[in-house]
């Protein structure tokens, strides 16, 4: 009988996140750590600045908050252990309804809306692996913002559990936040140079 090599792969839990140094921002999807470096880039920062203050704005006195990373987000945690915990992500903004799932630490649970504004780093990662994690994890509605190009996807959560392409917006529309009808975001202000 031949030996066959099998290579084993440890999973990493949040407990073992926990203690990763401050140096690098990593991430956590079933058990697989991501390093999401290096640092974003200037026009990322100002997309994610416009973004933000968008949604700050709006969501003033209300229920729901916007949040930015760095801002771990534990998926699947619900009555969960730290070292149970295999998904912890830091999307760029999360904006979270249930104040529930806010604690000290973060996020516990599926945010209502996440947005990944996308880079050469990070880019197959936000449009197919954090994709179906989100899915996967009942996230209503899903953004990727592309500053290249200067469009937005923006992804809705159908009935039966899947993503549908709401549409794509570039830097001369305006995008209905689904969660609130009454958000309109005018994307030249998001895109301006």
């Amino acid at each position: 009988m031949g030996r066959q090599d099998c290579e084993v792969k440890r999973q990493y839990s949040y407990q073992d996140y926990l203690h990763w140094s401050n140096e690098e921002r990593f991430e956590l999807i079933d058990g697989v750590p991501y390093n999401m470096s290096p640092s974003p880039s200037r026009k990322h920062q100002q997309i994610l600045g416009e973004l933000v203050t968008e949604f700050t704005s709006y969501l003033r006195g209300k229920p729901c908050g916007a949040y930015v990373a760095p801002f771990d987000v534990r998926l699947f945690a619900e009555g969960k252990t730290d070292d149970e915990i295999l998904n912890v992500v830091q999307p760029d903004i999360s904006v979270i309804c249930d104040p529930n799932k806010l604690d000290d630490k973060g996020c516990k649970g599926s945010p209502d809306l996440i947005i990944e504004i996308l880079s050469p780093s990070t880019g197959k990662i936000d449009r197919w692996v954090k994709y179906k994690l989100y899915e996967r994890a009942g996230v209503k509605e899903y953004w990727l913002v592309e500053p290249t190009n200067s469009t937005i996807e923006v992804f809705i959560l159908n009935q039966d559990g899947h993503f549908e392409l709401n549409g794509v917006f570039g830097k001369e529309d305006k995008v209905t936040v689904g969660l609130f009808d009454h958000l309109i975001i005018d994307l030249e202000i998001i895109f301006k140079e």
